[in-house]
């Protein structure tokens, strides 16, 4: 194979084990570019290359996708061959057969690569919406925000993080991965949510601190030397926490993702939002960044508007290009930097 050949076709498995790991839906691989691969070539190594790097991963066998997600997959995939090869592949059928014996869970796998080589894994519910909550599944926000926290390390560095709306905790874990914060603290409302954020942390070789006023208070523990933060995660309902008890997390920064879905939140993010303002530390109020995919418009005007009434000045954070996550390609986000 030449060279230029070779480097498209590093690209298209590269493609196929971010999107297959990520459990993005099945629209979003590119398919015409392996029917053009496979077109001008006779062998079969390309699909079993794909074969290795989504379905038979080493991060899959351990935590696998949705029954159903893997199943769609090798059939889109087998189609494919089958357009083109007269020949069935028995690889392709026997990971069908492995897949089609297996069990549906109520819970599935995504599983995000990282720069560094590591990895994050989530457990998420295989409903977007399960047990009342949305929280239970990652939202594209959550992908941006990561990626700019990922691009702009040193503001995490060395701080102590309080995320607001925390879901499945992707966002939060990239960053404690590859930021180096001196503590995060996971925040949401749910007992589902925060259920599954705590085995999240776990699965993804993180320690918990029982109590995340009680990691505020002693911040003996030195990051500078420690391999990882210390990392909570605690219960914030913003209609009723008060400003002590915001206050006691100590925040340098505070940070939220796809949390604007409806008038409802956005009313309770402002408020908690002003309690925040409230909360010094040496003399300072945190930094705060808003991550929200613009699906109706009339929410982030809600939301804007709201800033504006609340005394809240915000700036928007300008676009990055480091794109390490599969999402929607036509998805609008943004980041909003506030001044509390």
């Amino acid at each position: 194979m030449a060279p230029e050949e070779s480097a498209e076709a590093a690209l298209l498995l590269r493609s196929f084990e971010r999107r297959f790991l990520a459990a993005r839906a099945l629209s979003s691989f590119p398919w015409q570019s392996l029917e053009e691969k496979l077109r001008d070539s006779s062998g079969s190594e390309l699909l079993l290359d794909i074969l290795q790097k989504t379905v038979k991963h080493p991060l899959c066998m351990k935590h696998p996708p949705s029954v159903k997600y893997a199943w769609s997959f090798l059939s889109e995939l087998i189609r494919k061959h089958e357009a083109i090869h007269t020949e069935p592949l028995d690889e392709l059928y026997e990971a069908l057969a492995e897949v089609l014996t297996a069990e549906e869970p109520t819970q599935c796998h995504r599983s995000y690569l990282l720069p560094s080589g590591d990895s994050i894994t989530l457990c998420e519910s295989t409903a977007i919406i399960s047990h009342g909550t949305t929280g239970l599944v990652t939202w594209n926000a959550a992908l941006y925000l990561a990626e700019w926290a990922m691009e702009n390390p040193a503001g995490f560095a060395h701080r102590t993080v309080l995320e607001l709306g925390s879901g499945a905790g992707l966002t939060g874990l990239a960053i404690c991965k590859m930021c180096r914060p001196r503590a995060y603290v996971f925040s949401d409302c749910h007992s589902h949510v925060l259920e599954q954020l705590q085995g999240n942390v776990l699965l993804n070789g993180l320690s918990l601190e029982p109590n995340a006023v009680a990691l505020a208070q002693h911040p003996e523990h030195d990051t500078a030397n420690a391999e990882s933060p210390r990392v909570t995660v605690a219960r914030v309902d913003w209609d009723v926490v008060t400003v002590p008890q915001l206050a006691a997390f100590q925040p340098d920064i505070v940070i939220a993702a796809d949390v604007l879905y409806c008038p409802e939140t956005v009313l309770s993010l402002v408020g908690v939002l002003q309690k925040l303002s409230a909360c010094q530390k040496d003399q300072r109020v945190p930094d705060a960044y808003v991550a929200f995919t613009i699906r109706n418009p009339e929410t982030c005007q809600l939301f804007t508007t709201e800033l504006g009434r609340a005394g809240i000045p915000w700036e928007e954070v300008p676009r990055h290009d480091q794109k390490l996550f599969p999402y929607e390609e036509h998805s609008e986000m943004a980041i909003l930097k506030l001044m509390l």
